[in-house]
């Protein structure tokens, strides 16, 4: 349930807004991998969680794109 509320908060943001997003998480993601090197990391399974972000930030900035480069409808 947490995910899908996830996405579709994501959703709602706009180009830049999702790689201001993207930015921060990358970020966090450097951190935890240099406390995982350290030994200082605490809650393991938040690497897992920011990578699925990650990648579900990718995706609809691709599908964004896709959008924004496919014609528009001709008609009605």
């Amino acid at each position: 349930m947490k995910t899908r509320q996830r996405h579709s908060d994501l959703q709602r943001l706009s180009a830049d807004q999702l790689q201001d997003e993207l930015l921060g998480l990358k970020k966090e993601q450097f951190n935890l991998r240099f406390q995982r090197a350290t030994g200082q990391l605490e809650n393991t399974s938040r690497v897992r969680v920011i990578r699925r972000d990650i990648a579900r930030i990718k995706t609809l900035q691709s599908r964004q794109r896709v959008a924004a480069a496919a014609p528009a409808p001709a008609g009605a």
